[in-house]
């Protein structure tokens, strides 16, 4: 077999959040025709657990622990060096001098880089003669610009910074690499304007669900109180677009649907809630679980999901889940972009309070909605199954797909 180098900001076990789901799959799918030496840091000593699972699909795994407040401590060289902060936060020489050694001994001719953070490690002229493949995901670079949009001074000027030094970073790894890989069409044909780069050089690669295990289970337990509709919002409540999103649509959303439906909840489930997250259930109706064992369950009996995002990129897993677990999705139009659902799915899709109210209110009260839950369960098997878009691994590793 030949040997495949994949690097990872972050440990891909447990493939319990968004990034980590993609490189799961990624890195279960390439040990399937090469072998594997993975590079990854480890940012929640919890994760220390998924090296064993690891060991099934990889020769060798190189694991470095990544202190997040020590690290944005490090970031700040940027400032200094004129690079953007997130260069130097995952910036360790522990893990070049690995990279360096094992491309070496073991003589390795191939290297996934999972997320522009990671390039970093093999974009000098020693590793020129590899075939060097980036999964960008998401244009980073525009989430930052947006996240400066909605903050105020200074943190806007710091992610307005962040966005133009890490499009020009992005630009220039994706001339440099052989192919760069996006999340979805839409992100793929945005950067291929940003860098000028053709659809050669720059691919979509999309998400996808195991809709085996996303689907409806009789033995699946209520976990609600059977005497109130539920809209539940699923995700990692310490990351800011979530805390954002369910801040947002608990404070002016959710309130208002209290007044035309005043037995219904709006339940947040996800890991580590951050502290506006948990301040939520002060308002009547707002539930926040923490960290559940299993989300579908959740899912399962909620009247529909809810993705409220106001900045989000690519694809979102949340959505896919809930959509291939029969739900009707009651999202922003965010949210909801590089899911090509159609235009009838649109009554569920607004950025508005007004008609997400009214949507909401819909929801909790009647069935009407029933047949998007179909529909978006029977959207996802049709253009969201893993195999097909990782088949275009192989090809890719052969030269071009």
């Amino acid at each position: 077999m030949e040997k495949l180098l994949f690097l990872a900001h972050r440990i891909p076990f447990p493939p319990n959040k968004g990034d980590k789901i993609r490189s799961y799959n990624l890195l279960k799918h390439l040990a399937t025709r090469f072998e594997i030496f993975l590079g990854t840091f480890i940012d929640d000593p919890d994760d220390r657990a998924g090296i064993e699972p690891l060991r099934e699909f990889c020769q060798e795994i190189g694991t470095f622990d990544l202190h997040p407040q020590w690290r944005k401590i490090v970031s700040l060289s940027g400032f200094i060096n004129g690079k953007p902060l997130t260069l130097p936060y995952y910036s360790m020489r522990e893990m070049q001098t690995w990279v360096d050694a094992i491309v070496k001994s073991r003589r390795i001719g191939n290297v996934l880089v999972f997320s522009s953070s990671m390039a970093q490690y093999v974009d000098s002229p020693n590793f020129s003669t590899m075939m060097r493949v980036v999964d960008f995901v998401d244009v980073d670079s525009e989430k930052w610009r947006a996240y400066a949009t909605r903050k105020s001074w200074p943190a806007s000027g710091v992610y307005k910074r962040e966005a133009n030094l890490l499009a020009k970073y992005e630009n220039s790894v994706a001339h440099r690499f052989d192919c760069s890989l996006f999340v979805s069409s839409a992100e793929a044909a945005l950067f291929q304007r940003l860098s000028g780069l053709g659809g050669e050089k720059v691919r979509a690669l999309r998400n996808g669900v195991d809709t085996d295990f996303f689907a409806q289970r009789s033995e699946f337990e209520n976990p609600y109180n059977r005497n109130c509709p539920v809209l539940v919002f699923t995700g990692a409540m310490d990351y800011w677009a979530n805390v954002d999103a369910v801040c947002w649509f608990a404070q002016e959303v959710f309130v208002q649907i209290r007044k035309t439906v005043p037995n219904g909840e709006f339940w947040i489930v996800g890991s580590k809630p951050s502290d506006p997250v948990q301040r939520l259930e002060q308002i009547d109706g707002v539930r926040v679980t923490g960290a559940v064992d299993d989300i579908r369950p959740y899912l399962q009996y909620a009247r529909a999901a809810v993705a409220p995002l106001r900045i989000a990129r690519g694809i979102q897993n949340k959505v896919l889940e809930a959509m291939a677990m029969n739900k009707p999705v009651i999202a922003t139009p965010d949210a909801i972009e590089g899911i090509e659902i159609g235009e009838e799915y649109e009554p569920l899709i607004t950025e508005k309070v007004v008609e997400m109210v009214d949507i909401g209110c819909t929801a909790l009260t009647g069935d009407q909605y029933n047949s998007m839950g179909l529909m978006g369960r029977a959207y996802v098997e049709s253009h969201h199954g893993w195999s097909a878009e990782l088949d275009k691994l192989n090809m890719l590793f052969m030269k071009g797909f």
